[in-house]
């Protein structure tokens, strides 16, 4: 183990963190991705700190390969363009830089200051950077090149104990961004972390500053929710702590009512191809006989149903996971598979045939 020393005003020497060593830390090197590992060692080749960051080095810790690698570094994001041609800057608040490897995409920001408080959008360096992360899991850093973690926040030592310590004051970590409620459980199940109590009893305090999200945040956070190997028992962890009735309300309330609904909801996650579908998968069994009461119709029945059977489907379903708002052709995907699986075969524009037809009779008059 080593240290890391910075000087103060003055020029008293201080101990600012703490390096892990290849033995020490026991990241596989082979989990790394080639990709980010080149962002990195480029930056650093161009005169520029740079790391790998976040929830992969936590992944990396506890002997997990991640999926995303998120990038650090001291250049700002013009020079971080000039650097990588196959890059664009994104965000007007926040500028980050977006590297692209085919189809898939680097995130790569600046050190930012706290001069401004824990929200600004002023650059700065490594140790104020650090300590505008959320919890200490995700605030470590890790140097490829070198195999090296630095720790600035005791992030090493909270991981093997176990435990989810937020590093922005608890008074202001939900206030500044609430979406960082549902990212604490997420964080907890993926990593076997433990929730502190007074975290805990913040985070039921504090749940209703959820209304204020937009839709899109809410869908971008469920839509990795749902795609995680953990899915189920992430939501379940939601669910007890009050804040999955925030990302879908009409699924909570079936849950809390219905015993059997909430045991088959929980087991789709771990069993669905296609993510979105396991949102809807069961209630798409309430709600098909409820349909037509009449005839009491069934998965069968709906072989032969009209064009106005399957858009109220569709309807109803856009209905149920709302605020999440996925594309049409994803949820239409969605439900697709769900119908297949009945023996139902769904033609591919059936679900808009009539709204297309519309639209074409406009452009013609």
């Amino acid at each position: 183990m080593l240290i890391r020393y910075g000087k103060e005003k003055d020029g008293k020497l201080i101990k600012k963190a703490v390096v892990y060593t290849s033995g020490e830390h026991k990241i596989n090197a082979a989990d790394l991705d080639r990709e980010a590992v080149f962002i990195t060692s480029r930056l650093r080749a161009n005169g520029h700190e740079s790391y790998i960051v976040g929830g992969a080095v936590r992944d990396l810790i506890l002997g997990k390969k991640p999926k995303d690698f998120d990038i650090v570094t001291s250049a700002t994001p013009a020079r971080i363009k000039r650097i990588f041609r196959n890059s664009r800057i994104i965000g007007r608040r926040f500028r980050l830089v977006h590297v692209f490897f085919g189809p898939r995409i680097f995130e790569v920001s600046t050190f930012r200051s706290l001069k401004d408080g824990h929200s600004s959008n002023t650059y700065g360096t490594i140790e104020d950077d650090v300590l505008r992360r959320d919890f200490t899991c995700n605030a470590l850093l890790y140097d490829p090149g070198k195999q090296l973690v630095v720790d600035y926040i005791n992030g090493m030592n909270d991981i093997k104990k176990g435990i989810l310590r937020p590093i922005i004051p608890s008074e202001l970590i939900f206030k500044d961004d609430p979406v960082r409620m549902i990212r604490a459980v997420k964080y907890a199940v993926v990593g076997g972390l433990s929730i502190p109590w007074r975290l805990k009893r913040r985070i039921k305090k504090e749940a209703d500053l959820l209304n204020q999200v937009s839709p899109s945040r809410l869908t971008e956070e469920l839509s990795k929710i749902i795609r995680s190997p953990a899915a189920s028992q992430i939501v379940e962890e939601l669910e007890k702590t009050g804040l999955y009735v925030f990302l879908q309300k009409e699924a909570s309330a079936l849950m809390k009512n219905n015993p059997a609904f909430r045991s088959a909801y929980l087991a789709n996650f771990n069993k669905s191809l296609f993510p979105l579908s396991a949102l809807v998968r069961d209630y798409l069994e309430l709600l098909i006989p409820s349909l037509k009461p009449s005839l009491q119709c069934s998965w069968k029945e709906l072989e032969k149903g009209s064009f106005e059977d399957f858009r109220t489907i569709f309807m109803e379903t856009r209905r149920f996971i709302l605020p999440m708002n996925p594309p049409r052709a994803e949820l239409e995907q969605a439900l697709r598979i769900i119908f297949t699986e009945h023996g139902i075969d769904v033609k591919k524009n059936r679900f808009f045939e009539r709204v297309r037809t519309r639209k074409r009779a406009k452009s013609v008059q």
